[in-house]
């Protein structure tokens, strides 16, 4: 038992100084945000996040991934450039990808017709984006551009269990807001 414990402790006070979500079951820590969903979804199986078939799995691990590491650092570069040309360019050009993709399969959701795991991957885009544009006022992604995408965040912020566990909408100060962005993405 001792042992466990010594090796755990350091391994969430490494994961704490990276600044990476973890969740600990256990006594055994699961670092990183999808990685720790595809981890429920393994453990919990009464509503499955990732499909079943393998091919399937796959293509949903990659939006989410897509969606993880390129839209939401793209649109986080944005803020912190403080809606630098550069940055709002590439924020589009990655947020048009998963419009095209939205567009041509035509679901409910991100994910498909029921919440998957892109679409948990998705929800920065569904909840903390509009709030974002609203306190920094830097708009940038048009609602008219991207239809899909506006229905998809709709449709998931409507689900019941989806409105449970947002906090309810604070905007912060905008300079407050805007100097954290700066300070954490820059002006890359």
């Amino acid at each position: 038992m001792l042992g466990l414990r010594m090796w755990v402790n350091p391994c969430t006070d490494f994961y704490d100084r990276m600044k990476v979500t973890v969740l600990v079951h256990n006594g055994n820590p699961i670092p990183g945000s999808l990685v720790i969903v595809e981890y429920i979804d393994d453990v919990w199986k009464g509503y499955p996040i990732l499909p079943h078939d393998p091919y399937e799995k796959s293509v949903v691990r990659f939006w989410a991934k897509f969606i993880d590491s390129m839209c939401i650092l793209a649109i986080l570069k944005v803020f912190g450039s403080n809606g630098a040309e550069h940055a709002i360019a590439e924020a589009l050009k990655q947020l048009q990808v998963v419009e095209n993709k939205l567009a041509v399969e035509g679901n409910k959701f991100f994910g498909g017709d029921n919440i998957n795991l892109i679409d948990i991957a998705a929800s920065f885009i569904a909840y903390w984006l509009g709030m974002l544009e609203e306190s920094t006022e830097i708009k940038f992604v048009p609602e008219d551009k991207f239809r899909k995408i506006t229905e998809s965040a709709y449709n998931f912020l409507k689900v019941e269990v989806v409105k449970d566990v947002f906090p309810p909408r604070v905007i912060p100060p905008k300079a407050q807001l805007l100097a954290f962005f700066k300070q954490r993405f820059g002006d890359s």
